[in-house]
C-alpha cells in the first residue's frame, strides 16, 4: 500500500519536475567544476535543492527535506564566499545529489524514502562545521565501479546505465584547470574530423571529468526509477500548439457542415455549375485543414531532445574520472525537437556510444602527450534537424579506428572469411564492428568489450527506420553519424508494384529510379549485376525478396542505399510517392514488414523492411515460396 495515500497525482507531477531539476543541476555541477566561483551557478543550484525540498515537504517525505537542507546550506555558504568549491568538497555534493536520486526511486515505489546513507549525512555536517579532512568520502570513491551487465542477447542496459550513474567510481589524479573555450563549430562541418578540437557554440553546454563524486552503489530506489520512466505514456504539451488544434478543429467543423448543406442541396437535385464549384471548393478546404491538423498533431509529439542530452554529462564526467581520463562532453542543438517516443528509444544506444568514445575512443593522458595531441580530449554530441531528418552525430578527437585492424580482428574471431574480408572497402570494414561477437579489447572490462553493444545499438536504430554511418582516421578521432526520420507516426514511402500487387519502400533508402536493360546485366560471383555510373551494384527481384513466383522480366529498378551497401531493387512497376500513415502490427508482426497503411482508394499495403529481409535473404539464400510478408498479405486479403 502507498505511504502517499490519495496523493498519486500530485506525487507523478513531483517526481516529474524534481526529477527535470535534479537532472538540471547535476548539469550545473559538472559546469561548477570547471568554474568553481561562478555565482551564477552556485544561486541556480542552490535555489534547485531549494525547490526540490519545497516539494518533498508537501509530501511530507522528512528523509528527503533533511538530505535537501543540508545541501542547500552547503551552497548558502559557498555562494556567500563563507567556503571555497575544492575537488574533495565536490565528492561530497555529488554523493549528496545521488542519494537524492535514489530516494526518487524510492517515492516512484510508493514508499517514503529511507534515510541517506549515514556517510553522505556525516560528511554534509562535517563540512558545514568547519571541517577540511576529507580522507573518509576519498576512500569511499575508491570503491571500483560495479561491472555491466551483458548476455548473449545483448546488454543489460539498466545495469549499464546504473554502472555509470550510481556506481562508485575509483578517484582519479587531479587535472588541470579547463581552459575556455574559443571559436564557433561550423555546424554544416560538423562531421569533418578536423573540426573535432575543443571550440563550441556559445549554446554547447561541455561536462569535464575534473576528479570528484563518490557516488553511492546502485539501488532497488535508482532501477525503480528507471522503471518508472521507462513506462511514462504521458507528455508536455504547449498551450499554444493546443489552441492551434482547437482552432482547426473549429475551422473544419465549419466545412463539415458546409459539405453537410451541399450533399443535401445535391440529393435534392441541385447539379448546377456553381454547386459543384462550392462542392469542389469545400473539398479543397477540407484537405488543408486536415492537413494542418495532421501536421499540428504531430507536433504535439515532439519534444527538445535536450530533455535526453541532459542526462549525458554526468554519465561521461563519471565514466571518464573512473577511467582516470580528461574529457570533455560538448552537446550542440539541445533545442532540436524530435518525436517523443523516438527520444525514449535513443537513450540506450546514446548511452552505450557516449561510454564507448570515452573508453575505447579517448587515449590516456600519456598516450596523448605522446601523439602531440591535448591531455583533455573532447566527445560531441549534437543534434540536428536536415530537411525530413533528424542527424545525430557522436565524435570524439581520440585515436580512431584502423580498417586493417578491424578487418584482421573479424578474421581472428571468424566473424568473416578471409577472402570475404579483402573484399571489403574501408567503410564497409567499419561496419563490420556491429555484427554480433565483434570486438577489438582482447579482455572484457566492467565497461565494454564483449562484442555485443554496437550490434544491439545498430538493431535500435533500425527499430526507428534510421541509419548510422561510421567516419574514422586513425590518430584523429572518430564520428557517429545516426539519421533518424522526423517522426515515427508518418512516412515517406515509394509505392511499387509486383503484378497488380502495391508494396510501399522507405523513401529514405532510395536514390533514383532506371529503366533495367537486360542486355547490359552481368552476372558477377553468382549474382546479377549492373554498372550505374562505374559503380558495379547487385539486383535483387523484389519477388525473389518476398518468395514470389517470377511472372515476367522485372522492367524497373529502384538504386537503393542503406549504411551498409548500395543495391538495384527490381520491380515491375510504380503507382508513385505517398506520406503512409503508419500502422503497426503489435499482434501480428512478421518479419520484413514494417507496418500497413491505408491508400486513397482503401487498398492496404504493406511497408516492407528492407534491411529484414536482406538479411533473410542472405541467411536463407532459398526462399520458400510462401514467404512471411506472403502470408501477411493473405491475413490482410
Amino acid at each position: 500500500m502507498s505511504d502517499f495515500g490519495g496523493m498519486e497525482d500530485l506525487l507523478q507531477d513531483f517526481l516529474q519536475e524534481a526529477g527535470d531539476l535534479l537532472s538540471d543541476v547535476d548539469n550545473k555541477l559538472v559546469d561548477l567544476e570547471r568554474a568553481p566561483e561562478d555565482r551564477r551557478l552556485l544561486n541556480d543550484i542552490f535555489r534547485g535543492f531549494h525547490t526540490i525540498k519545497g516539494g518533498a515537504g508537501f509530501l511530507n517525505a522528512a528523509e528527503l527535506v533533511t538530505l535537501c537542507h543540508l545541501t542547500e546550506n552547503l551552497f548558502d555558504k559557498l555562494r556567500n564566499a563563507e567556503m571555497a568549491l575544492t575537488p574533495a568538497l565536490m565528492d561530497t555534493i555529488m554523493a549528496a545529489t545521488q542519494s537524492v536520486r535514489d530516494m526518487f526511486g524510492e517515492i516512484a515505489q510508493g514508499r517514503q524514502p529511507d534515510t541517506a546513507p549515514a556517510q553522505v549525512i556525516d560528511d554534509l555536517r562535517a563540512v558545514l562545521a568547519g571541517a577540511v579532512d576529507r580522507q573518509s568520502a576519498v576512500a569511499a570513491a575508491a570503491t571500483p565501479a560495479p561491472a555491466a551487465v551483458a548476455t548473449a542477447e545483448g546488454p543489460n542496459w539498466l545495469a549499464l546505465h546504473a554502472a555509470v550513474t550510481t556506481g562508485q567510481h575509483a578517484g582519479s589524479p587531479s587535472v588541470a584547470a579547463r581552459r575556455q573555450a574559443a571559436g564557433v563549430v561550423d555546424t554544416a562541418a560538423a562531421v569533418d574530423l578536423g573540426s573535432l578540437q575543443p571550440h563550441f557554440p556559445p549554446e554547447g553546454r561541455r561536462a569535464t571529468d575534473k576528479p570528484a563524486a563518490a557516488v553511492s552503489g546502485a539501488t532497488s530506489g535508482r532501477r525503480a526509477e528507471e522503471r518508472a520512466a521507462a513506462r511514462e505514456t504521458t507528455i508536455r504539451v504547449d498551450t499554444a500548439r493546443l489552441d492551434q488544434v482547437l482552432n482547426l478543429s473549429g475551422e473544419i467543423g465549419l466545412t463539415k457542415n458546409r459539405l453537410t448543406s451541399l450533399r443535401a442541396d445535391i440529393l435534392a437535385g441541385r447539379t448546377d455549375t456553381e454547386t459543384l464549384q462550392a462542392l469542389d471548393q469545400a473539398v479543397s478546404q477540407l484537405d488543408l485543414l486536415v492537413s494542418d491538423l495532421q501536421n499540428s498533431v504531430m507536433k504535439t509529439r515532439m519534444q527538445p531532445i535536450g530533455r535526453l542530452f541532459q542526462k549525458y554529462p554526468r554519465i561521461a564526467r563519471d565514466l571518464a574520472r573512473q577511467l582516470g581520463k580528461d574529457v570533455e562532453l560538448a552537446l550542440v542543438g539541445e533545442e532540436t525537437e524530435v518525436d517523443k517516443t523516438m527520444i525514449e528509444d535513443l537513450a540506450d544506444p546514446l548511452i552505450h556510444l557516449i561510454r564507448n568514445a570515452v573508453d575505447h575512443g579517448v587515449e590516456s593522458a600519456e598516450e596523448r602527450r605522446l601523439a602531440g595531441k591535448p591531455v583533455n580530449s573532447v566527445v560531441r554530441l549534437e543534434a540536428r534537424q536536415e530537411g525530413d531528418h533528424i542527424v545525430l552525430i557522436i565524435a570524439d578527437d581520440g585515436r580512431g579506428m584502423s580498417p586493417e585492424r578491424i578487418r584482421a580482428k573479424a578474421i581472428e574471431k571468424k566473424i568473416i572469411g578471409e577472402e570475404e574480408a579483402n573484399a571489403l572497402d574501408d567503410r564497409q570494414s567499419l561496419n563490420l564492428i556491429f555484427l554480433p561477437g565483434f570486438s577489438t579489447m582482447a579482455q572484457a572490462s566492467a565497461v565494454s568489450g564483449r562484442g555485443v553493444g554496437m550490434d544491439v545499438v545498430k538493431t535500435n536504430i533500425q527499430k526507428l527506420n534510421g541509419a548510422i554511418e561510421i567516419r574514422s582516421e586513425p590518430g584523429k578521432g572518430s564520428v557517429f553519424i545516426i539519421s533518424l526520420p522526423l517522426t515515427l507516426a508518418i512516412l515517406p514511402v515509394l509505392l511499387v508494384l509486383l503484378g497488380e500487387q502495391p508494396f510501399a519502400l522507405p523513401l529514405s533508402m532510395v536514390r533514383e529510379i532506371l529503366p533495367i536493360d537486360h542486355q547490359r546485366m552481368q552476372e558477377v560471383g553468382g549474382r546479377e549485376t549492373l554498372v550505374v555510373r562505374g559503380e558495379i551494384l547487385p539486383v535483387i527481384a523484389l519477388s525473389r525478396l518476398l518468395g514470389w513466383p517470377e511472372v515476367q522480366k522485372p522492367e524497373y529498378g529502384v538504386l537503393m542505399q542503406s549504411a551498409e551497401r548500395s543495391f538495384i531493387l527490381a520491380v515491375d512497376n510504380f503507382a508513385g510517392r505517398d506520406d503512409a500513415v503508419i500502422k503497426a502490427l503489435d499482434d501480428f508482426r512478421p518479419r520484413g514488414v514494417a507496418g500497413v497503411t491505408t491508400l486513397s482508394n482503401g487498398q492496404i499495403v504493406l511497408i516492407l523492411d528492407m534491411k529484414e529481409l536482406l538479411v533473410d535473404l542472405t541467411t536463407f539464400p532459398e526462399r520458400d515460396a510462401r514467404s512471411v510478408p506472403t502470408r501477411a498479405l493473405e491475413v490482410f486479403a
